[in-house]
């Protein structure tokens, strides 16, 4: 998985991430179904080309590359992909 977003994501979802991403990587975006209910935001690891844009576009600082994930918030980085296993 080339990038994660962590914990600072919870409770602000600004989706900035989702206007930049070229290949529409992150979901729920506003306009799918879930959004409201989804907690944060999510980078799909399969369909992400590992191109950084999301990352200088959150604006809470919420996206790492994977091996740059803070310790604290290493536990995202399977939250992400079990996203997309429902």
């Amino acid at each position: 998985m080339p990038y994660v977003i962590t914990q600072p994501c919870i409770g602000v979802k600004d989706a900035s991430c989702v206007d930049v991403c070229p290949v529409d990587c992150i979901h729920p975006t506003p306009n799918e179904e879930g959004f409201e209910e989804s907690e944060q935001l999510y980078i799909n690891p399969d369909e992400c080309i590992d191109c950084g844009a999301c990352e200088p576009a959150c604006p809470v600082n919420a996206i790492f590359e994977e091996s740059a994930v803070p310790d604290e918030w290493r536990h995202f980085i399977k939250i992400n992909a079990e996203f997309f296993k429902r």
